[in-house]
């Protein structure tokens, strides 16, 4: 996957944050209640007293070279109502608006129209202006600032409802460079942090794509995010709530009864795709569900244990250390169990990875790498790995 794609699959999960709450049915109360994240109303309806603006903002520090161009990609939903099975529905129509603009061409400010389309979508109008300006210091760097604004001429009646339809929601911007790069503004070379301290955040949150330190792709996100972020790979499909677990949502879609089954089918195509695979999802596939250590790494092949290197293949027999550990450890000690991976984590603690001899699933736990997990000292060989 390219920075790029990267960027976009990020975006789609902050995009959808919320646009379906589970359990997936039109007259289900808690999905009356969307459109939290990225919403930019019009003019008339916002308010800082009640937490509702027109505008957003996004700050960072560019490292440019000579006639760089900046690529910006406008992201939104658009809200449009129908009605399903005598419920009103708001789902969403996706808007992608690209602008280039050359940096010794900046600052600029360039409308866009969001047409009334035919699908019952209300017209959309906004702003976005960019412009840079020198990087304190002697150590050059530049600092880009991209604003947002929604322009469409609305009379406000006061119902939230009603502004939603004229909003720009889950907004969010891709910046890139094709020559250059942005520094991470969480962590910046120290000849940076003056700069990036001067940064102005308002609803938008620079996140740098494809690296943690330097990169030509920035997702400026209205959800706050770490650098480089992913979406996870045991993630089988969309279930519109990213920073959720994808195994809860699951569990609580397989509960439905069939007739709500059939109403979420109905409510939306994205509602029914989502039943759809999770009454079609395998045994092994909601098993890779349940979790995932992304700080332990195999870069031990072996551990020495009383004096018997331990390794993959060796047989050990449990001796959990019930203070401070699982307590369902405890049913664990003196079952024999195999080693399957020595690992250590960013600390450079060691842990073993082993499957229990007697669980009948050990090796399917084995594929999808799930292990239990024992420090050397809860562990004792059974016999030497040559």
């Amino acid at each position: 996957m390219n920075v790029l794609d990267q960027a976009r699959a990020v975006g789609d999960a902050v995009l959808y944050e919320g646009y379906l709450l589970y359990p997936y049915r039109a007259s289900a109360g808690k999905n009356r209640v969307r459109w939290q994240w990225g919403v930019l109303v019009p003019p008339s309806y916002a308010s800082a007293e009640i937490g509702e603006h027109a505008s957003a903002r996004v700050e960072c520090v560019l490292e440019p070279l000579e006639h760089t161009i900046l690529r910006v990609k406008l992201r939104f939903l658009q809200a449009r109502t129908r009605l399903v099975q005598d419920t009103t529905w708001d789902e969403a129509v996706e808007h992608e608006i690209d602008f280039e603009l050359p940096l010794s061409e900046l600052p600029v400010e360039t409308p866009f129209p969001v047409p009334v389309g035919e699908d019952g979508t209300h017209e959309l109008s906004g702003i976005l202006t960019a412009r840079v300006d020198p990087g304190d210091g002697p150590f050059g760097g530049t600092r880009l600032r991209v604003d947002l604004h929604n322009t469409t001429s609305w009379h406000s009646d006061g119902v939230r409802e009603h502004a939603l339809r004229h909003a720009l929601l889950a907004a969010h911007l891709v910046l890139s460079v094709d020559t250059g790069h942005f520094l991470s503004m969480l962590d910046p070379p120290e000849w940076a942090k003056p700069a990036v301290e001067a940064c102005r955040q308002e609803r938008l949150w620079p996140v740098l794509i494809g690296d943690t330190s330097r990169s030509t792709v920035m997702l400026a996100s209205p959800i706050i995010l770490y650098d480089d972020p992913a979406i996870a790979p045991e993630s089988p499909g969309d279930l519109f709530d990213g920073t959720e677990i994808d195994e809860i949502l699951t569990l609580r879609t397989m509960t439905l009864t069939d007739e709500e089954k059939r109403e979420a089918r109905a409510t939306d195509p994205r509602a029914a795709a989502i039943v759809d695979r999770v009454d079609t999802m395998p045994p092994e596939l909601l098993e890779r569900l349940h979790g995932a250590v992304r700080s332990l790494r195999p870069v031990k092949p072996s551990v020495t244990v009383a004096g018997v290197r331990v390794a993959e293949g060796s047989k050990v027999r449990l001796r959990p250390n019930l203070r401070g550990a699982d307590a369902q450890d405890m049913f664990l000690t003196g079952k024999t169990a195999t080693v399957r991976v020595v690992l250590s984590d960013v600390d450079g603690v060691t842990y073993v990875a082993v499957t229990l001899d007697d669980d009948p699933g050990a090796d399917l736990q084995h594929t999808h790498g799930r292990y239990r997990y024992f420090s050397p000292d809860e562990i004792e060989p059974l016999e030497v790995t040559e």
